[in-house]
C-alpha cells in the first residue's frame, strides 16, 4: 500500500519571512516525487491558457472519463451558489463524463446571462467530443461578479483536449489555482487480490474557505467499480470529516464543489458496503480527502501557523466539530497565534461561546500542545508562560479540549491571521 502527496513550490516573492518558512512547510508536507500511482485509468485530464484573467498561464482544465463511469458530487450550500454550480447539479444525473473547470472567473451573480454562459461552455465542449450538454460538469472559481468570458474558453478548448493524457493530474492541480501558492495533490494505492486500485486527487484553495459541503474546488478520481449511490453516500462521508472540518477565516464561497469519479477500469470485484476491499477504498478515499483538506489549510492566504483544535468527550460529532470551529473561526484565536501569543483566555472564551448547551465549565479541560493551560474550568495550577509561549512558537500547533461530557471527537483545521492576508485580500481584483 502506498500514499503519495505532490506538490511543487510557486512564488513566495511576494510573502513575509514566517509566510515563506509556512510555505517550505507545505513543500515539505506534499512534495515527493511523481509515482505511476498518480494515474487513474480510464481518467484524463488537459489544461490550456485561455487568458481568463491573466494571459501566458493555464486557467482551463478538462477532465474526462471513459463511458460507464459514474460521478458523485457535492455543493455549496450558500444561498448565491455560481451559475456552474446550478448547471453541473443539473447535469449530474446525465451520466456525465465531463468536467469543465476554469480559474480566474467565478461566473458568479451573474444571474440568467451566468447561466446561459456556463452551459453554452457545455455545448462548445460537447461539439468537440461528440457528447451531449448535458454530459459536461462545469465548475469555476475566481472573481465574483463578472461575466465568464465565453470566446476565450471555447477558443482553447480545442488546446486542452488535444492535451489530454491520464498523467495530466499535476498540470491540471496548477490550472485550477487562484491564490493558492503551490498545487495540491494527493494518490493512494491499495491492493484486492493482487490487483492495484488507485485514487487521485486533486484541489484548491487558499482563502475564502469555511465548506459547507467541500473544498473550494476539489476533483478526485479512482478505478474501482462502484455503484453511484454508494459512490454518492461514500463522497459525502468523507468529506464531512475533512473539507468540512477546515477553515481559513469563516466564508463559505459561491462556488464549492467536490466531485469524486469512479471509472470502473480497474480489474477488481465491484465495490460496495460488506464486500471485502470496500473498507479499503472508503479509507483510502478518505485519506486523499484528508490530506488535500490539511494541504488547504497549510497554504492559507498569509498563513504563517498550521493549527489543529481537537475536541474530545462531547456528546455528538456535530457539536465537538461545532466547539472546533468556534475556536478556529476567531479572529482573536487567529491573530494571537501569528503573535506567537500565548493568549489563553481568548480560546478558553470562544470554547464557552460554542453552541454546547448545558456546558458544564467544571468539566472542561485544555491544552496548548504539551501544555494544559486549563483544568476543570479553571486555569492549570502548573501552567507557566513560558511553557505557553514555547508552544505557540512552533509553526505546527495542537490545541486540545476535553469537554467531559460523551465520548464523540472532532478535529478542525485551521491557520493563523498575518498581515499578509489582509493584504492579499486587499489587492485580490488588482
Amino acid at each position: 500500500m502506498s500514499h503519495v502527496h505532490v506538490g511543487l513550490a510557486a512564488n513566495t516573492s511576494s510573502v513575509t519571512d514566517n509566510s515563506v518558512e509556512c510555505r517550505d512547510l507545505i513543500i515539505r508536507f506534499v512534495e515527493k516525487a511523481v509515482s505511476e500511482t498518480a494515474i487513474v485509468r480510464g481518467i484524463r485530464l488537459g489544461v490550456a491558457a485561455a487568458g481568463i484573467k491573466r494571459p501566458g498561464r493555464d486557467d482551463l482544465l478538462v477532465i474526462e472519463a471513459d463511458e460507464g463511469s459514474v460521478v458523485a458530487a457535492v455543493f455549496t450550500r450558500n444561498a448565491f451558489c455560481a451559475a456552474p454550480v446550478t448547471v453541473a447539479k443539473d447535469n449530474l444525473n446525465s451520466a456525465p463524463r465531463w468536467l469543465l473547470i476554469n480559474s480566474g472567473n467565478a461566473n458568479a451573480g451573474t444571474g440568467v446571462r451566468g447561466l446561459s454562459d456556463a452551459r453554452e461552455t457545455c455545448s462548445q465542449l460537447s461539439s468537440l467530443t461528440g457528447g451531449d450538454g448535458d454530459q459536461v460538469l462545469p465548475f469555476s472559481t475566481g472573481v465574483i461578479g463578472e461575466y465568464l468570458p465565453v470566446p476565450k474558453i471555447a477558443e482553447a478548448l480545442p488546446r486542452a483536449l488535444a492535451d489530454l493524457a491520464e498523467t495530466g493530474w499535476e498540470k491540471g492541480s496548477r490550472a485550477i489555482m487562484t491564490t493558492d501558492t503551490c498545487p495540491k495533490m494527493a494518490s493512494h494505492q491499495f491492493m484486492i487480490d493482487g490487483t492495484p486500485v488507485r485514487i487521485v486527487g486533486i484541489a484548491k484553495g487558499a482563502g475564502m474557505i469555511h465548506p459547507n459541503m467541500a473544498t473550494m474546488l476539489s476533483f478526485i478520481a479512482t478505478d474501482a467499480l462502484v455503484e453511484r449511490d454508494v459512490l454518492q453516500e461514500l463522497l459525502a462521508s468523507a468529506v464531512e470529516k475533512s473539507f468540512n472540518c477546515i477553515t481559513v477565516d469563516g466564508d463559505t464561497s459561491t462556488n464549492d464543489a467536490c466531485v469524486l469519479i469512479a471509472s470502473g477500469k480497474s480489474s477488481a470485484r465491484a465495490l460496495r458496503p460488506g464486500v471485502e476491499g470496500w473498507d479499503a477504498l472508503r479509507d483510502g478515499v478518505q485519506t486523499v480527502c484528508d490530506s488535500l483538506a490539511e494541504a488547504i489549510i497549510r497554504d492559507g492566504e498569509g498563513a504563517t501557523k498550521f493549527i489543529r483544535v481537537a475536541v474530545e468527550s462531547a456528546r455528538s460529532f456535530e457539536e465537538a466539530r461545532n466547539v472546533g470551529k468556534t475556536v478556529a473561526h476567531s479572529p482573536l484565536v487567529k491573530t494571537a497565534f501569528f503573535a506567537s501569543d500565548p493568549n489563553w483566555g481568548r480560546i478558553l472564551a470562544a470554547v464557552g461561546r460554542a453552541e454546547c448547551p448545558d456546558l458544564d465549565i467544571g468539566a472542561v479541560s485544555i491544552w496548548l500542545g504539551d501544555a494544559q493551560i486549563v483544568a476543570n474550568g479553571e486555569r492549570a495550577s502548573d501552567y507557566t508562560e513560558q511553557a505557553g509561549q514555547a508552544e505557540m512558537a512552533k509553526s505546527d500547533i495542537t490545541i486540545r479540549i476535553n469537554l467531559g461530557r460523551g465520548t464523540a471527537e472532532a478535529a478542525v483545521m485551521t491557520c493563523d491571521f498575518s498581515y499578509d492576508y489582509v493584504r492579499i485580500n486587499a489587492e485580490y481584483r488588482t
